[in-house]
């Protein structure tokens, strides 16, 4: 398949059994698509078995498809016409397999939905033309077929375009054509089928080659989430390459770059690939590495964007419509996980403004949850801010999916981001104070008492930097002052290695969430409590120090500083001596105002 030629994805949806794959089959078969010899195979092989030829069978990515009768997962293929090479995407039509279709349908950029002229309009075909619109898919086209099954009735095809017609218009969506096909027969595919002469508009790979290409993703502000961070430390090679796949625009050497959601900003050294040729520009859907000026520190999950083009909405809170797949509701009050481009996050349900069952487009109002298979218009709030487009502007960081218990539960497009003051930390910072009685001594008679105040010492930086040692050893010497002290650390294991990755950043929030907890708990009881995490970022570091206030937090950072200087109250050197190290901290906590000199001597 040439790369210069144009290329366009194309999703087939449709009802179980309602021909989509025989229809994929057919067109691999009639383009001249398939590997020389392949079709003749395929024949043989159902001639030993006794079994009839189905075009179907030459899906043979589709494995379960012949012993269960149904396509459990979404096949690619390829095809041409003399207009364009096509990718398609042959997708799940049974109901149970809803989501494998969504995941299918992602990146189409036209669709052809089937409908069996004989069943007619079943519930999924609703729901698949319903997603059509959900993904904002606008090369959309109907056809109907199995029409050798209705004897060619032009009635019988009028009544399904004119009901399905009347449906797509209620859901803002009409496609460009609908089209009477039989799949199995050829008729109406690569050309007009003389058993219909009823139809002379476009046959099905005519319409295909009418579908309209959107401006092309290279020409659109750049968009490289970044899926992981390599270092190669053999001979000497110091370089941090970030690597990811391009989803829109370009970049190249020397171009100055910001990442969302964290704002740090550098510039382009090098484009980095596997045993290719050096390359000084990369372009939308390449999957490359890039190399910087300035070393920076960000995690995978970031937006590399450039600086001065129109960047993505960084926020915690956004409108969304999702579809709901999972056997359990979508409820609020629980967190799930979100994955959009390569960030995922925690998230939580905050709001329900709408609930339309998408094959009765009947609207449910007051719904307290959005149940399976229904259609909602909601508001989600993630834990940490994340970076994203609506789905207007840039689609491919507009669409999210929802994992709960290890499964994908529903998708989503993002509609606009919701800027409110109020965060679910600050609400709940705000429920758990109220809800908690507290002790009538106050941290002033407590510091009278034990001659100190309290505060919350926070030691972070990379594995193996002497962190634990330092918080163990400066426990030992304000406990040795006679002063009130505890420590606990977050051991690396269990920060960095979660069994699951997918559930690592929700499990390590958690963490957060309970040592911050227990880190007001123990100042508000007069403590001077110590603590050692790595692998945190800024915004985590921040959600500790909401958890403890009003009390006291005071961070030190051992090793190379990767944080604005204004969040950090002590920087210590990598090879700094544990007893060098323990004598600044405790000159920190003589000058700040929680632990005043006179008493912590």
């Amino acid at each position: 398949m040439s790369l210069l030629r144009e290329q366009m994805n194309v999703v087939i949806v449709g009802h179980v059994d309602h021909g989509k794959s025989t229809l994929v089959g057919r067109l691999l078969a009639d383009t001249g698509s398939l590997p020389e010899g392949k079709l003749e195979a395929v024949k043989a092989n159902c001639l030993r078995n006794a079994k009839p030829f189905e075009y179907a069978f030459l899906l043979d990515a589709l494995k379960d498809e012949q012993s269960q009768g149904i396509t459990i997962d979404t096949a690619r293929c390829f095809f041409k016409s003399k207009k364009r090479d096509y990718i398609i995407i042959d997708a799940p039509g049974h109901i149970e397999f809803l989501k494998n279709m969504i995941s299918g349908a992602a990146r189409a950029e036209a669709a052809v939905l089937v409908i069996d002229a004989k069943e007619g309009i079943r519930e999924n075909s609703k729901r698949h033309g319903y997603m059509m619109s959900f993904l904002g898919i606008k090369n959309f086209m109907v056809c109907v077929n199995k029409m050798d099954m209705v004897d060619y009735s032009q009635e019988v095809f009028e009544n399904i375009k004119s009901e399905y017609s009347a449906f797509l218009e209620e859901i803002n969506i009409k496609p460009k054509s609908f089209i009477p096909i039989a799949a199995r027969e050829g008729d109406n595919i690569i050309s007009i089928s003389p058993q219909m002469p009823w139809y002379q508009e476009a046959f099905l790979m005519e319409a295909l080659d009418n579908f309209s290409k959107a401006a092309p993703n290279y020409a659109r502000p750049l968009r490289f989430p970044i899926q992981d961070i390599y270092k190669f430390t053999a001979e000497g090679d110091e370089r941090r390459i970030m690597a990811g796949r391009i989803e829109s625009g370009t970049v190249s050497v020397g171009e100055e770059v910001v990442f969302f959601p964290s704002y740090k900003t550098s510039r382009i050294e090098t484009i980095e690939g596997f045993n290719v040729e050096k390359a000084t520009e990369a372009y939308a859907g390449q999957s490359t590495g890039v190399t910087f000026q300035t070393q920076i520190y960000i995690r995978p999950g970031e937006i590399m964007c450039k600086k001065g083009e129109q960047g993505p909405h960084v926020t915690t809170k956004f409108k969304a419509n999702i579809f709901w797949m999972s056997k359990e509701p979508l409820i609020k009050g629980k967190d799930y996980k979100l994955k959009i481009t390569t960030q995922q996050v925690p998230v939580e349900l905050v709001n329900i403004i709408s609930v339309l069952d998408a094959s009765e487009l009947s609207s449910i109002g007051n719904k307290s949850q959005v149940d399976r298979h229904d259609v909602a218009e909601c508001i989600l709030e993630t834990l940490k801010p994340v970076a994203f487009d609506d789905i207007n502007h840039i689609a491919e960081t507009g669409r999210f999916v929802i994992v709960d218990n290890y499964e994908i539960a529903g998708g989503g497009i993002i509609l606009s981001p919701v800027f409110e003051q109020e965060s679910i930390l600050s609400q709940y910072v705000k429920s758990r104070d109220f809800n908690w009685v507290r002790s009538d001594i106050t941290p002033l008679k407590r510091a009278l008492k034990y001659q100190h105040k309290s505060a919350l010492i926070v030691i972070i930086g990379d594995p193996d930097t002497g962190k634990k040692e330092i918080a163990k050893a400066l426990e030992a010497s304000i406990f040795g002052l006679g002063k009130f002290t505890y420590f606990l650390g977050i051991s690396n294991e269990l920060s960095l290695t979660e069994a699951s990755s997918n559930d690592r950043t929700l499990n390590k929030m958690q963490h957060i969430q309970q040592l911050g907890n227990m880190s007001h708990i123990l100042t508000d009881a007069g403590l001077v409590f110590i603590t050692s995490i790595s692998d945190i970022d800024e915004y985590e570091l921040g959600m500790l120090k909401s958890l403890n206030q009003p009390n006291k937090t005071i961070v030190v950072n051992v090793g190379e500083n990767r944080f604005p200087i204004d969040q950090i109250d002590l920087v210590l050197s990598q090879k700094e001596n544990t007893q060098t190290a323990v004598t600044k901290i405790i000159d920190v906590l003589r000058k700040a105002i929680a632990l005043d000199p006179e008493y912590f001597i």
